[in-house]
């Protein structure tokens, strides 16, 4: 017997009700015989495509995981577009959850794709998990606290304080004025890098370095002549901050136009894929950014049995294009998405998925996840590296710069002035 569900015009009507949502959604019917689906929220358009790019290639790495299923259950995963777009990535995790009843969602993407995806998933009583986001903006920017966390929504990733350590470390090899300007947009990422009590400001001054802010910016600007002129006036040598391709871009060629030479320029999420790079040229060599993910890092697939270096090769070999961080990401998500499903008691039931997120102990490509060991609730811990491109010839490469953690990963090659 099938359960009649609301749509979503009227779930949206009546908010209050979504409270009784998750005793409601926990019902399902004929499950022997179906398969468990899955949800994955990704921007495969827009700005934010970037993260969405190896989607296609790590899914087909999963075929015949996902085949053999959990519990002699397939699992069927459903691909939603966010367009780059919040409102979009709302809209479509509801669709998931209301109208293919997914027993999980996932989603990668930086703030705007992760928080309201989990916003309806947590409201609905849905497990989720999440990557590519500072636990930061996913916990405080949705109202919550590193003790009180969530009940149903989880996140393997970094923090700003990593992101921070991978930026200090990089530049510390260097002789600078520590002066640093402040490249942030009014978005929920560079909110949470410009936060004055956890994000850069506090502890670029923590470490002698000035940080010279000149407010943020309207996302999508295409004028930075008062940040270039603020920059120009204090005499940074150091210039970071987290920006899109397309704004980056502008930037960088507004920089150069006005005479703006820093000695580092280390600038995340734009610069995580070459294909920035080899949109700027020759102008891009020796831009810095951070490194998620690479394929020296030391870890195995606990579900298909890949180390980083393989994954790597394989996306190479099928797309004839160099690795991207973001591969590495994705195969995380879609490991820990298996090994939960696969270690559920019922991969149907909301509650015992959520048990099975919260007992994981599970190696991925990026590393091991485990929630109960994690000080910040509902966030398994991943590190994070400090990386430089480097162009040789017509193509770039990027080199790891620095480490400031534990893993037993050597720099490659240490930073170098622009």
């Amino acid at each position: 017997m099938s359960i009649s569900r609301p749509d979503r015009r009227q779930f949206l009507q009546v908010a209050s009700a979504t409270l009784a949502a998750p005793a409601f959604l926990r019902i399902r019917s004929a499950r022997a015989a179906s398969p468990i689906r899955i949800g994955l929220v990704s921007p495969k358009t827009g700005p934010l495509a970037f993260f969405g790019e190896p989607d296609d290639f790590v899914i087909s790495q999963f075929q015949s995981v996902f085949a053999a299923g959990a519990g002699g259950r397939p699992i069927e995963l459903i691909v939603k577009d966010s367009q780059s777009s919040a409102a979009r990535a709302a809209d479509v995790a509801s669709e998931l959850i209301l109208r293919d009843e997914v027993s999980l969602i996932l989603s990668a993407g930086g703030p705007d794709t992760v928080n309201p995806v989990a916003d309806q998933a947590e409201v609905n009583g849905i497990p989720s998990i999440s990557t590519a986001c500072p636990w930061q903006p996913f916990m405080l920017g949705r109202g919550s606290t590193p003790e009180k966390g969530f009940e149903s929504t989880f996140l393997f990733g970094f923090g700003l304080e990593d992101l921070i350590a991978a930026y200090l470390k990089l530049w510390s090899g260097l002789e600078t004025n520590r002066k640093v300007g402040l490249l942030l947009p009014n978005d929920a990422d560079g909110n949470a890098w410009g936060d004055a009590a956890f994000g850069f400001p506090p502890a670029l001054k923590a470490a002698g370095y000035e940080a010279v802010d000149p407010g943020r910016y309207t996302p999508m600007a295409e004028d930075f002549s008062a940040q270039i002129s603020a920059f120009q006036s204090a005499g940074v040598d150091i210039v970071m901050g987290t920006m899109v391709p397309p704004e980056f871009l502008t930037f960088w060629a507004q920089a150069a136009q006005k005479g703006l030479k820093p000695k580092i320029a280390t600038i995340g999420k734009c610069l995580l894929l070459p294909a920035t790079l080899d949109a700027l040229g020759t102008s891009g060599d020796r831009l810095s950014t951070e490194l998620a993910w690479h394929p020296a890092y030391p870890f195995t697939s606990a579900t298909t049995g890949q180390t980083a270096a393989e994954i790597a090769s394989a996306w190479t070999a099928a797309t004839g294009r160099p690795w991207v961080q973001t591969v590495g990401l994705k195969h995380a998500l879609l490991d820990l998405a298996v090994d939960v499903l696969k270690r559920a008691e019922d991969a149907g039931d909301p509650e015992a998925v959520i048990a099975a997120i919260r007992a994981t102990n599970t190696q991925t490509t990026l590393g091991t996840a485990n929630w109960a060991a994690s000080p910040i609730a509902n966030v398994a811990r991943a590190g994070v590296m400090g990386g430089q491109w480097h162009r040789d010839g017509q193509s770039y490469g990027i080199e790891i710069a620095a480490n400031p953690t534990d893993l037993p990963i050597p720099v490659t090659q240490p930073l170098q002035p622009l």
